[in-house]
């Protein structure tokens, strides 16, 4: 059986830390905050919270 396997002397990506953004670079860039949960078509139409 052939195992092959890629190694390079970079570490991943993901071990990496991302570099810092501004906040307001990651609004443009992504949009506003969203919650998790949106809320369903009767808590729109009645208000419900």
């Amino acid at each position: 059986m052939l195992s092959l396997s890629y190694r390079s002397s970079n570490p991943d990506g993901w071990v990496q830390p991302r570099p810092h953004t501004d906040a307001s670079l990651r609004r443009m860039k992504h949009g506003p905050i969203r919650p998790l949960e949106e809320p369903g078509f009767f808590a729109r139409l009645f208000g419900a919270r």
